[in-house]
Order: structure tokens, then sequence, then C-alpha cells
């Protein structure tokens, strides 16, 4: 069996570890070993946040919301519950938009359900 080396392989997976890493502070971003641990946590951490990215912007068209029925003596709860009362199917994200870049068509969708 002839003898094979493994130099350049290992030269190759150290120096991706790395360059995923670059930018980190301290060992994790010199020493495979950390280097390896950082990437697998920094993984999880991004899985996590990609889910409550939705939330998060759930809760900013809520505000948006919020914030565009107050002068129509709205609160959020009442507007929301209203347009169900009124089959008006516009999700929250359409509503924060439409409140955001056009008012008029907002205060139009106020108009018909009060």
């Amino acid at each position: 069996m002839s003898r094979v080396k493994r130099g350049t392989i290992s030269l190759k997976t150290r120096r991706n570890v790395l360059k995923q890493v670059k930018g980190y502070r301290f060992g994790r971003s010199t020493k495979e070993r950390q280097a390896r641990e950082a990437i697998a946590h920094a993984g999880n951490h991004a899985f996590d946040h990609r889910r409550d990215k939705k939330g998060d912007f759930r809760r900013l068209w809520n505000v948006r919301i919020n914030a565009a029925v107050r002068p129509f003596k709205f609160s959020y709860s009442t507007f929301i519950h209203a347009l169900k009362k009124k089959n008006i199917d516009l999700n929250r994200k359409m509503l924060s938009e439409i409140a955001n870049t056009h008012p008029e068509s907002f205060e139009r969708i106020v108009k018909q359900i009060s």
C-alpha cells in the first residue's frame, strides 16, 4: 500500500474554516478548534434569529397600525376586530405598508369600518 500525504486537504479545510470566522475576536478567528465551535454556535443563533425575525416584524406592524389608527379614535385591537367583523381580509403587513406609504388609502379603509 502506498503512502498518502494528506497535508493539502487539511490545509484547505483549515483555510475554509478560518475564512468563515473572519472578524471574530480572540482565538476564535485564528485557532481552528475554537473557530469550529464558534461556527457551530453562530449557526444555531442564526437559525433561532431567523425565526425571531418574523415575530419582530409582526410587532413592528402592530405598532405602526396602532399609531396610524389613533387619530381616528381607534385602538389597534378595536380596529382589527372591526376589520374582521366587516370581512376585510388585509393582513397586518399590508395594513402597515398602506398606513406608512399611502395614508389617504388607509383613511378610506378606516372610514369603511366606522
